[in-house]
């Protein structure tokens, strides 16, 4: 028999019980099976398994790339500050990113991503609209210094992440681009086996307008989702709108106060005064990087949507304001209301649900009091009225008649209409036709391919391990001979495994003097995905995507 891949000599040794400090289903298995070992908290070291099953996924990745005209580059992953600074994203990601300095002092950055570079690099080489449009990316280590990292490859320090860029002349070619990038993703994920669903996302520290999550649905998933049962709406709950609710039309009674002693939150309010807390309205007090006071007002049973009260605000974050913020604006912390607030000391936001209320309680700006029967569209100040409150399951659909339901989800991809932010702050630009200077169309996509692995994982398990994808196994088959003492089985187990290979077929030959039961066993953690019982055919086969089919 000719050489071949044998389990006796490769690095691989499973584990019994589960790493003590693992906390997904995903981490777990994956350590179990030697595929990943721990370096540091948020840093991985691949195994041969592991990186077996990143190359496949890579080399998907590349082929979708390719499809599309796409073409490969490879940027370092320590880059100069001044190129961040440029575009405010030195300061913009805070204590996020790894800083460090050279022997002359000079300031560098490990790469949490790499806008500003691959702008720099289409600058540098192309200037006229003839170049356009152009198509380049990377599968690369990226770097965030992530306050807690967890849930192994969901969450960490340092991730393999595919980023591409695309260059357009105008807004047209910039949603033909997005759309390309957008069916290619789809046919990624699709080829990796992995049960998702692209959703309307914020796009956070990157910019731009108008981006897409692609979320692989597990109940372990950091991400909220919510998706409408009619129609093929499907958002984060960052990002999802919210209609204003309606409320029954009542006459208007007299605003007065009432001594409500002790009760600082929303809930022991309603309790004390024996009113549903959909009658009533609560404050968060925020403050933004931009500094000021932002008073949000929304139903009781309603939450505020920071997401969107930072887009609200032009800021770039917003935090929890102190109570001599509050203060200082002439309210009083547990008893805000937006009644007889003066709106040079603050900006009030008040959702839009709220403006359809009627006769409801809310804070009196003094302590243990509050305001009753307060008509908001009678007696409120505000700055905005607007959409400030998080999408629940039951909200009505903004879109149709349908209603929203929840789900969660892990984020393994992204695109972003990035229009022109980063080409404008960077002076990239070509000429057009009439010779007049304009800056690049610019897309921005990600792919945590890391990620990707941990997310099919989560949703293909059981209790004996991992159940992989074809397309991603480490190998499609492992051929084991039972008794390797056997000359004449053995033998034979070797044509099939040379066989199996002459095919394209990825195949391991497991010669190790073992016992059966031994062999069989060790096989469990690496077993192929296969259709399970009750679920739909379309979810077995991987036919999900964009179909949505969990969720019909």
């Amino acid at each position: 028999m000719t050489k071949a891949l044998r389990m006796s000599t490769m690095f691989l040794r499973t584990l019994r019980e589960d790493p003590a400090d693992a906390d997904v289903v995903s981490d777990k298995l994956l350590q179990r099976a030697c595929y990943l070992r721990k370096a540091a908290p948020g840093i991985w070291t691949w195994l041969p398994l592991g990186l077996n099953v990143l190359n496949k996924i890579e080399n998907i990745i590349r082929e979708e790339m390719a499809s599309i005209d796409a073409q490969e580059v490879h940027f370092s992953g320590l880059l100069p500050r001044e190129p961040y600074e440029a575009t405010h994203r030195w300061e913009e990601y805070g204590d996020n990113i790894f800083r460090l300095k050279d022997r002359h002092e000079a300031d560098y950055l490990l790469a949490p991503t790499h806008e500003e570079m691959f702008t720099l690099l289409v600058k540098d080489l192309y200037s006229s609209y003839k170049d356009l449009p152009v198509t380049l990316y990377q599968i690369q280590t990226k770097y965030r210094d992530e306050f807690r990292p967890r849930a192994g490859l969901i969450r960490g320090r340092e991730f393999i992440m595919k980023d591409a860029y695309t260059f357009d002349a105008d807004e047209a070619g910039l949603d033909e681009s997005y759309q390309k990038m957008y069916d290619a993703y789809a046919r990624i994920f699709d080829r990796c086996g992995l049960n998702y669903r692209p959703v309307e996302a914020d796009p956070g520290a990157i910019g731009g307008n108008g981006s897409h999550e692609f979320m692989g649905i597990a109940a372990s998933g950091e991400a909220g989702i919510v998706y409408c049962d009619t129609c093929d709406y499907a958002a984060d709950v960052e990002k999802a709108e919210c209609e204003a609710l309606p409320s029954q039309e009542e006459a208007p009674r007299e605003l007065h106060t009432i001594g409500t002693p002790g009760c600082n939150t929303i809930e022991a309010v309603c309790e004390y005064l024996h009113a549903p807390i959909e009658k009533s309205v609560k404050a968060v007090a925020l403050t933004s990087d931009k500094g000021g006071l932002i008073l949000c007002f929304v139903r009781g049973d309603h939450e505020v949507n920071e997401i969107k009260v930072t887009n609200a605000v032009g800021a770039n974050e917003v935090m929890m304001a102190s109570d001599e913020q509050i203060r200082a604006a002439g309210t009083v912390p547990g008893f805000m209301g937006p009644i007889g607030l003066d709106l040079n000391k603050c900006t009030i936001l008040i959702d839009a649900t709220v403006m359809n209320m009627h006769n409801v309680c809310c804070g009196a700006n003094e302590v243990d009091t509050h305001y009753v029967d307060a008509e908001p569209c009678r007696d409120f100040v505000y700055t905005k009225v607007l959409d400030i409150r998080t999408a629940h399951e039951g909200d009505q659909c903004p879109h149709c008649k349908g209603h929203l339901k929840e789900a969660r989800g892990i984020e393994v991809g992204q695109v972003f209409k990035l229009y022109t932010k980063y080409s404008e702050a960077l002076h990239a630009t070509f000429l057009d036709p009439e010779g007049k200077e304009k800056p690049f169309y610019m897309g921005s996509y990600g792919i945590g391919v890391g990620r990707t692995l941990a997310a099919v994982i989560e949703q293909y398990h059981d209790a004996n391990g991992a159940i992989m994808p074809k397309n991603i196994a480490p190998y499609e088959v492992i051929v084991l001979p039972v008794n390797v003492k056997d000359e004449e089985s053995f033998a034979k187990a070797g044509e099939i495994y040379q066989a199996l290979n002459a095919q394209g077929i990825d195949a391991i030959l497991d010669d190790r003097d073992e016992r059966a039961g031994v062999k069989f066993k060790g096989c469990r953690p690496h077993r192929l995905s296969r259709p399970r019982r009750g679920w739909p055919q379309d979810f077995a086969a991987g036919r999900h995507g964009s179909q949505g089919s969990l969720y019909r």
